[in-house]
């Protein structure tokens, strides 16, 4: 695809959003998450009003590009002139999240297997791995109500997410809340993982539970691991790597 670069006509702010979001995008795709054209992830872009970038509807996660994405408005109206559209319906979700998170400068969606698996499980997420222990210091659960097509769906969303940085939607997937967008892709890289973890041990027998005392603390048991650093330790890496294989994203 012929796409005409935004860099020079964005700010330098704007154009570095741009680039860590597409690289998000190609991130998701290489691990496995997406699913075809049918998720989203938002960012926020810094500012009084509420735009965002999102991905252009139709393009699979590793066709995405700095360039290609879309700046919204909180009804996902377009801000700028693009050739690609946007789905609206599929702002839903992350509109009511932006609507009353103002720390959440990314939401990702995702509807992979284990995790729509997991979602399924009356259960919910166990606390049966390390993985799990971070998930569980900061999950919600928001029941099915069909397609989230709906306006009159957000309110619920919203008070069953309160503060929370992991959202399991029954019976439908995964979503994380991260106030940068490398902080949404490690909540998202533990919750999948949490939930990958979860199928296979459950595969192999009866299940040994982390003590409940060790869930308390874990915020800062993660700013210790990370150095102080949190998801800004593992993001540069993931981005030599993504260069590595993949370096269209910058476009």
């Amino acid at each position: 695809m012929q796409i005409t670069s935004l860099k020079n006509v964005v700010s330098a702010e704007e154009w570095q959003l741009r680039c860590d979001l597409a690289a998000c995008y190609r991130l998701v795709a290489a691990y496995g998450w997406s699913d075809l054209v049918f998720t989203h992830i938002s960012a926020r872009i810094p500012g009084p009003e509420h735009h965002f970038l999102i991905n252009a509807y139709g393009l699979m996660f590793d066709e995405i590009t700095a360039s290609s994405l879309v700046k919204v408005d909180q009804e996902c109206r377009k801000l700028s002139d693009s050739p690609f559209p946007v789905n609206p319906a599929g702002f839903v979700i992350h509109s009511a999240i932006h609507q009353v998170r103002d720390d959440a400068g990314c939401v990702l969606h995702t509807h992979s297997r284990a995790g729509v698996a997991v979602s399924a499980q009356k259960c919910g997420v166990l606390p049966i791995s390390q993985q799990s222990t971070l998930v569980l210091s900061s999950l919600a659960y928001h029941d099915y109500e069909g397609v989230a097509l709906r306006d009159d769906e957000k309110p619920r969303l919203q008070a069953d997410l309160g503060g929370a940085n992991f959202l399991m939607l029954r019976n439908h997937g995964l979503l994380t809340v991260g106030k940068t967008i490398p902080d949404a892709f490690l909540n998202m890289y533990f919750f999948e993982n949490t939930c990958r973890i979860q199928i296979d041990a459950q595969a192999g027998g009866d299940l040994v539970q982390v003590n409940p005392a060790i869930l308390q603390g874990m915020v800062e048991v993660v700013q210790t691991a990370t150095a102080g650093m949190g998801a800004a330790l593992a993001w540069p890496a993931l981005l030599r790597k993504l260069d590595r294989s993949d370096p269209g994203y910058r476009t």
